[in-house]
């Protein structure tokens, strides 16, 4: 089913306008060269680290939800997902209609993307002043510890947002699978989101509204293998800036873990499965009632990781902050109402790390 969007475009420079991050070397390039050495900006000071006693004693599992349920608008399954969305601020979806075969190409194609070589990667580079394209993310100084990890960030829906000088469309069918994989992303985003606001009393269609453009942003992760991964992270604690995030992991390494009642929990891949979190703009929205949870990404000694994380963005002029549903039971807001765009910008000016969404809280929250 096609998700229609309103009209929008892109800044006259072609950047999204929302900062900018240093470049710096490409790890993939480095542990090609040399994978028994970790450099010193790569190891995380002693307490940030992926020490094997900081992950929970307890085998938890985050919850799984069945999507063809919600698409139902079965009260039992949206029981779940509203119990998942206060509780973990993560689930898993099963049986959400995006073909396997789909699934298979997108990371065939992810994968050729970074097999593509250096000379050729860096044509995609990210610009001066925008975050689109090939590199790292907030890199804000030239002394920060640095993610055990290359990426590509790309706007990849609605079709007005794309830039295409830094999508490596030399792959094959690159781009046509970007197209189909974004529309049924959105098709499923879309869903989400009508059961979430029937569970936040409104309209289903109120949260979609309120993006006024619904906008995917995909980065594609890749984590190169470390000789020693009790020393590195592929990407450190953060919550994501989105109102949802939709992730697609490898189904065979774990490698994802979020914080989850004081300690770190793997989030073992489901075949077949998307990982969903709560982002800031759902918090805020929810007045708090829906928890955006901290989470990282740990790397190994075995093989390299790919992971595809697909954001949903309300569009810039969008207002995130407390609905009148969801206030506290004395009509109470914890949170400032901010444009989506300035949040963004706030969120891109650092480096990703921990939550920056306390400082929207109203005083004395």
């Amino acid at each position: 089913m096609e998700v229609k969007c309103e009209n929008t475009r892109q800044k006259e420079d072609g950047g999204l306008g929302w900062g900018k991050s240093i470049p710096v070397p490409s790890v993939q390039e480095m542990v090609r060269k040399d994978h028994h050495t970790v450099p010193k900006r790569y190891i995380q000071e002693y307490e940030n680290r992926p020490l094997i006693d900081s992950l929970t004693p307890i085998s938890y599992e985050i919850p799984v939800i069945d999507f063809s349920l919600l698409a139902k608008r079965d009260k039992d399954e949206q029981k779940k997902l509203d119990s998942a969305c206060k509780e973990w601020g993560f689930f898993q979806i099963i049986n959400h209609g995006v073909g396997e075969e789909l699934i298979e190409r997108m990371k065939d194609r992810e994968a050729a993307c970074f097999d593509l070589p250096l000379e050729v990667k860096n044509k995609y580079a990210m610009g001066e002043n925008d975050l689109q394209g090939y590199g790292q993310a907030f890199v804000v100084s030239e002394e920060q510890k640095l993610d055990w990890a290359d990426l590509f960030f790309l706007m990849a829906y609605p079709p007005q947002y794309r830039n295409f000088k830094n999508w490596p469309l030399i792959v094959p069918s690159f781009r046509e699978t970007v197209e189909e994989y974004s529309t049924e992303i959105c098709r499923v985003s879309k869903e989400i989101l009508a059961n979430l606001s029937l569970l936040m009393k409104m309209k289903e269609d109120s949260l979609k509204e309120m993006h006024k453009v619904m906008r995917l942003g995909m980065r594609m992760n890749y984590y190169p293998l470390c000789s020693k991964p009790e020393l590195v992270l592929g990407i450190g604690p953060h919550s994501d800036s989105s109102s949802i995030t939709i992730l697609l992991q490898d189904d065979d390494i774990t490698g994802l873990q979020i914080h989850h009642q004081e300690q770190w929990v793997p989030v073992k891949p489901l075949p077949g499965a998307f990982v969903v979190n709560v982002g800031d703009a759902l918090q805020i929205w929810s007045n708090g009632v829906y928890k955006s949870v901290e989470h990282r990404a740990v790397t190994n000694a075995r093989k390299a990781r790919m992971s595809i994380a697909m954001f949903l963005m309300a569009d810039d002029d969008a207002e995130i902050g407390p609905l009148d549903t969801m206030l506290c039971d004395n009509g109470q807001a914890l949170y400032k109402r901010i444009k989506y765009i300035d949040y963004i910008r706030r969120f891109m000016d650092r480096k990703l790390e921990g939550k920056i969404i306390d400082s929207l809280k109203l005083q004395g929250q």
